[in-house]
């Protein structure tokens, strides 16, 4: 896979704000894109976990991905995430989405405890950059006020940039204006 992040330039090119949730895995294959995303006012970055793992203290699976199996492991892959971020941001993430954004209760409340928001979303913008363009669009396109799109930024080959990069003045045009999480909580 190629692991650079062309499609993350497509906030910049459009002064799109954006919150991007990234692993630690992500963060060390690629510090130099870590190091401009901080630096750009536009991005806010936030903990998407040590290993990118659904969340459950049962061992609970999702997309064939099986998940942490005890109250230890979700820790684990909570503070591994948030402490790599605090250091290189120089302060900690408030926001957490597991990998495939699947939560337990016993894991939300760990999360909770660790002083960090969970977070899901609304719209599947990009079906873990598998959508064509048209098909990004079309998603991307369903936000209403409110909503929180995925898309997946790690992907630089798949449709994701382009379909958004086409959505994003249908949305402006539909009376909708973009944030970083963290500028509206």
């Amino acid at each position: 896979t190629n692991s650079g992040v062309p499609n993350s330039r497509l906030s910049s090119d459009t002064g799109t704000p954006a919150t991007l949730f990234v692993n630690a895995r992500w963060v060390e294959a690629n510090p130099g894109t870590v190091r401009d995303l901080i630096a750009d006012p536009l991005f806010e970055l936030a903990n998407h976990g040590t290993r990118h793992l659904p969340l459950s203290v049962a061992g609970e699976e999702a997309y064939g991905i099986p998940g942490t199996a005890s109250v230890a492991e979700v820790y684990d892959e909570v503070a591994g995430a948030q402490e790599m971020l605090t250091d290189l941001i120089g302060e900690a993430p408030r926001f957490f989405r597991s990998g495939t954004a699947h939560y337990d209760d016993v894991a939300v409340r760990i999360v909770e405890a660790l002083g960090l928001t969970t977070v899901n979303f609304d719209v599947n913008s990009d079906a873990g950059a598998t959508f064509t363009p048209a098909q990004v669009h079309s998603e991307t396109i369903r936000a209403r006020q409110g909503s929180i799109c995925i898309g997946h930024f790690n992907r630089p080959g798949s449709g994701t940039a382009e379909g958004m990069r086409a959505a994003i003045p249908t949305l402006l045009d539909n009376g909708l204006t973009f944030a970083r999480l963290g500028d509206l909580l």
